[in-house]
């Protein structure tokens, strides 16, 4: 997914959470609800994280320098594990905790219906981002699948906002039951049972976001297909004996950096060598334009592990 279309993807959950975390604050401290007081933070702690990808996706755009050669592209990964921290740490943690205080100690609930007016408005508003964030994830995603897109994507801000997105639409519903349960039966413990689920929700989602972003930060390789074809483009080269060694690895979502080592005929010339390296470089980059910088190392297979012993 490009740049542009991460960006409008993150604007629209921004807006949406910005629209109706005042007006969930507002409700919950009008109705005493747990579980809408849990649903305010998490609309803030979205909104929080939406700038913060935002933000990142701007340090990643920076060009390289001195002291980041290779560019700044991993400012996209960091930052959306710090968001993923961000969900579990004062969504979940403040959620659940909220729940169980609710749970030990409940109070009697006041007028919910106010809430339940600020839970539909809030469906429309997380709906709508919801719907223009998975649209985006379903036409970046191409020939694979959904859960196989999340685990080969490398851009995590598409799907930070859509697991963001979905767990906030199940957080309503969760709200919505809860809140109608406990004034209904006059119960206010399955208020704070609602808090409490939201919390579990929040953390689960935080827990699968670190996963998923933690290997792109480390230092991911490029998917298989990709190398794949790396590999098929250097093999037509008739100078190529054998590829000793394809390395990749993402510096950002749209920045590959590859080396090789590659055994060559005995038989060329140097100018020969240089001229096969320099084209080899340049129809690697033409069928993959994600890959900016390409290192190639000819020596034979022996050479390299005999310098490494």
């Amino acid at each position: 997914m490009s740049t542009s279309a991460s960006k409008k993807v993150i604007y629209a959950a921004l807006i949406g959470n910005a629209l109706i975390s005042v007006t969930k604050f507002f409700a919950a401290f009008y109705s005493g609800s747990s579980a809408m007081l849990s649903e305010g933070i998490h609309s803030l702690v979205d909104t929080g994280n939406q700038v913060l990808l935002l933000y990142g996706l701007k340090k990643a755009s920076q060009p390289a320098d001195k002291q980041f050669p290779f560019g700044h592209g991993k400012e996209i990964y960091f930052w959306s594990f710090v968001v993923a921290i961000l969900i579990f740490a004062v969504g979940a943690g403040v959620s659940i905790y909220e729940g169980i205080h609710h749970i030990l100690a409940p109070t009697k609930m006041g007028d919910p219906t106010l809430s339940f007016y600020v839970l539909g408005l809030a469906m429309v508003f997380e709906g709508a981002a919801w719907f223009f964030a998975f649209k985006e994830f379903t036409r970046s995603k191409g020939k694979w699948g959904y859960v196989e897109a999340v685990k080969r994507g490398k851009d995590p801000s598409m799907f930070v906002v859509l697991f963001e997105d979905s767990a906030a639409m199940l957080g309503l519903l969760i709200a919505f039951i809860g809140i109608a349960i406990a004034h209904y039966t006059g119960n206010p413990i399955y208020d704070g049972i609602a808090s409490v689920l939201i919390g579990l929700i929040l953390a689960g989602t935080a827990i699968w976001l670190a996963y998923e972003t933690k290997s792109l930060l480390i230092g991911e390789s490029a998917n298989p297909e990709l190398i794949a074809e790396i590999h098929d483009i250097v093999d037509e080269f008739k100078a190529v004996e054998t590829i000793n060694e394809l390395l990749t690895i993402h510096m950002g979502p749209d920045f590959i950096l590859v080396t090789m080592n590659v055994d060559f005929n005995d038989n060329l010339s140097t100018g020969e060598l240089k001229q096969t390296i320099a084209e080899m470089d340049l129809k690697i980059k033409q069928a993959c334009p994600r890959v900016k910088r390409i290192f190639i190392e000819a020596e034979s297979w022996n050479a390299l592990t005999a310098k490494h012993q």
